[in-house]
């Protein structure tokens, strides 16, 4: 047979859909792809109950669910009944874009007696019928390893990078909030060809957060934090506030998964922090003058384009 041939007949129908937690995005997703977003029905009956259903035919197509499972757990179970149903209608083969993917703080058993909840929600998309998933900055890569199929892992730190760049920011250091934080900082000071530092805290309770040193010259110098989510944001305006006392000048701030939750805003806006950038991959519960967003819809299409023609996604992340 001839290899044009081969390759042309493994080429599959694509089509894109999205449950209900960020619709925005993904109709981003879907014009950057270049094609409209798919016909799905969502329905919640009284009792609260979830109901899907696809109104086009989707057999032997290349589906991608576009589904960001921020909390409640309600975007998890659309999820999972839009995979049961497209495995279902016959679907060829079925992807789960994440663009964030809840429960990632709780991947290991650091107590006795609690779950390892990233691992049972990657069991149950698994159980579901899932073929690949493709999402962005995971809490910890070794999720990843949780998983029996395919992970493709985007970074926004080429997107974030991009925009600081415009800015021409100089006498720059980027700061990791916590140690855990540590390599995604040290990414973004590759990419911005500066200086990194540390922040050194001890938690004495669930979201509560202590600063304890700064690891690194900060005083007198510009300042970016880095981190992958920011939920009530304790820790990052205890840090933007310690570098402020450090000596710090301008103090600003990015983060991939926006959640804001509890008085996440009031304590942002009272902080140290000049700005602080964000990505769409959750939508924003209210504005903010010192929050900024940008968007990740292009990334996406474009990783979505190299899976459907079975490219390579790595090369995205070339320089």
């Amino acid at each position: 047979m001839n290899s044009d041939n081969s390759m042309a007949a493994k080429e599959l129908p694509v089509a894109l859909f999205s449950g209900s937690s960020n619709l925005p995005l993904a109709g981003r997703i879907a014009r950057s792809y270049g094609q409209d977003l798919g016909q799905i029905t969502r329905v919640r009956f009284s009792d609260g109950e979830i109901y899907v259903r696809f109104e086009e035919s989707i057999r032997g197509v290349d589906v991608f669910l576009i589904q960001s499972t921020y909390p409640n757990a309600d975007s998890w179970m659309e999820l999972l009944l839009m995979i049961d149903a497209a495995k279902r209608a016959s679907a060829a083969r079925i992807t789960a874009v994440m663009p964030y993917f809840g429960y990632a703080r709780q991947e290991r058993k650091d107590q006795p007696r609690v779950p390892i909840a990233a691992k049972l929600v990657a069991d149950l998309l698994g159980t579901a019928g899932i073929d690949r998933v493709l999402t962005m900055d995971l809490h910890a890569s070794q999720i990843q390893g949780f998983f029996d199929v395919p992970v493709d892992h985007l970074y926004a730190s080429g997107v974030f990078a991009g925009y600081f760049h415009k800015l021409n920011l100089t006498n720059l250091v980027v700061v990791a909030p916590d140690v855990g934080a540590i390599k995604m900082a040290r990414a973004y000071a590759s990419r911005l060809s500066t200086d990194l530092a540390v922040i050194d805290k001890r938690r004495p309770g669930p979201n509560q957060a202590e600063i304890v040193n700064i690891i690194g010259e900060v005083e007198g110098r510009n300042v970016l934090l880095i981190d992958d989510i920011i939920d009530t944001a304790g820790t990052l305006t205890n840090a933007a506030n310690a570098l402020r006392d450090a000596g710090a000048c301008d103090i600003m701030a990015a983060c991939t998964h926006p959640l804001l939750s509890g008085q996440a805003y009031e304590r942002i806006e009272a902080s140290a922090l000049s700005r602080m950038v964000v990505s769409d991959s959750v939508p924003l519960r209210r504005r903010s003058d010192k929050v900024a967003v940008v968007g990740v819809a292009e990334m996406f299409a474009n990783a979505i384009r190299q899976i459907a023609t079975d490219a390579s996604v790595s090369t995205l992340f070339k320089p």
